[in-house]
């Protein structure tokens, strides 16, 4: 049996996102979502509406990219304690001590506050820090410690959607895709001896900017294995006034859940929809 898991990220990023996670749950097509803790949405997400759908699949998204540190460490933030690495500066500082451990204080502030309002059953991460390798050790030792059952890695096979290709984002994400590739096979091995557990697939990257239904079929194709878990990410987002188009891109990955042809489709294929908690 092939199993697909639909996990909406930013989960409390704003109302916004919020909203529309909510409605993509109530719709049957995300199956699970990961809480981020320092974003101005976290009030909202854990006092609105999580209650509103209790059942959801909730794993913790880490950030160490966004918004303000809950730590205000100086090797991860600016002097107002906003984050300010880029990518690239994190891989770099991931060999240094100090910077690691003033990851595992805001990784520990900001977990313990996502716990004091819901059980997790998974963790990943805003713009995929965690992958970073020596990152990633990190976080797993933190996931045994907290008791987190799945760790998201992004093995995404590549592939193929015509009439997407020629799109000026398709060459940067074909970097990400082969850099977080080659990053999930050795995030994998640290996991040889964990009782952590990790997707076998992943859909997202190649796409990221204009994921459609097209480009998540075509990703499925590429999954001939049985017994195998693949998780697709959402970044959803319903804005207050549809004229909106600073999130067009989002936008359109709300509509995605919302399309019942598109959930008729995935009901009739040989994948079937699950979440880590299950």
């Amino acid at each position: 049996m092939k199993k697909i898991i639909i996990n909406a990220d930013d989960f409390g990023h704003s109302k916004e996102n919020n909203e529309a996670i909510k409605a993509g749950f109530q719709a049957g097509i995300i199956t699970a979502t990961s809480l981020m803790a320092n974003m101005d949405g976290f009030e909202n997400a854990v006092k609105e509406i999580l209650p509103q759908i209790p059942h959801i699949d909730t794993g913790f998204h880490f950030n160490i990219m966004e918004g303000k540190s809950l730590t205000k460490s100086e090797l991860l933030c600016d002097s107002n304690g906003y984050f300010n690495n880029s990518y690239q500066n994190l891989i770099i500082k991931s060999k240094q001590k100090e910077f690691l451990k003033q990851t595992e204080k805001e990784f520990r502030v900001q977990i313990e506050k996502v716990l004091n309002y819901t059980q997790i059953s998974h963790v990943d991460s805003h713009v995929h820090t965690h992958a970073i390798p020596e990152i990633f050790k990190l976080i797993l030792k933190l996931a045994e410690e907290y008791n987190i059952k799945y760790i998201r890695t992004q093995q995404e096979n590549p592939y193929i959607v015509l009439n997407k290709i020629f799109n000026t984002k398709f060459p940067i994400n074909i970097v990400k895709n082969v850099l977080l590739n080659y990053f999930s096979i050795i995030n994998k091995r640290a996991m040889n001896n964990s009782q952590v557990k990790t997707n076998d697939y992943f859909i997202g990257v190649l796409y990221t900017g204009y994921m459609d239904e097209s480009a998540i079929l075509n990703g499925l194709r590429k999954i001939g294995k049985e017994n195998t878990v693949t998780e697709i990410i959402f970044h959803p987002y319903l804005p207050q006034d549809i004229r909106f188009t600073g999130k067009s891109h989002n936008y359109r990955e709300y509509l995605i859940t919302q399309n019942p042809n598109f959930k008729e489709t995935l009901k009739n294929s040989d994948f079937v929809l699950t979440n880590y908690k299950n």
